[in-house]
């Protein structure tokens, strides 16, 4: 089965270590998903985010950067996309909407995709670049 939606990191985050702090909205979404047993998918840069947010040294989640990764990696709920040509041009096509590059390649893997982005990003957002579940 295809996924129809796409996680920005934070929404991936919070799923795993904080599922009170996603949207009412969010929360249907992926509970929707998980009943269907329907994956999501997860942009490749969003496992280089977490790796940087929540690498050694940071406070920012209490869930080890390991255990994040390793449930990305093991749990058939997600689906890592992969960067390719498609969605760097797609990058490229987008000029300076977004200054962020992780935030770039993930509106682009959405958009190449064909995907609703569930975020809570106010830039993505406001940039109606994409469908978004906030």
């Amino acid at each position: 089965m295809n996924p129809r939606f796409l996680l920005d990191t934070h929404v991936v985050v919070r799923w795993l270590a904080a599922p009170k702090k996603l949207s009412r909205d969010q929360t249907r979404v992926l509970r929707d998903a998980v009943r269907r047993r329907e994956p999501v998918a997860v942009s490749a840069i969003t496992l280089l985010e977490i790796a940087i947010l929540f690498g050694e040294g940071t406070t920012r989640s209490d869930i080890p950067v390991r255990d994040l990764l390793g449930e990305l990696d093991s749990n058939p709920a997600f689906q890592i996309v992969p960067l390719t040509v498609d969605v760097a041009a797609e990058v490229a096509a987008l000029g300076a909407s977004l200054r962020d590059p992780a935030d770039r390649t993930i509106v682009s893997t959405a958009r190449v995709r064909k995907l609703r982005l569930l975020t809570s990003d106010q830039r993505i957002i406001d940039s109606k670049l994409v469908p978004v579940i906030a």
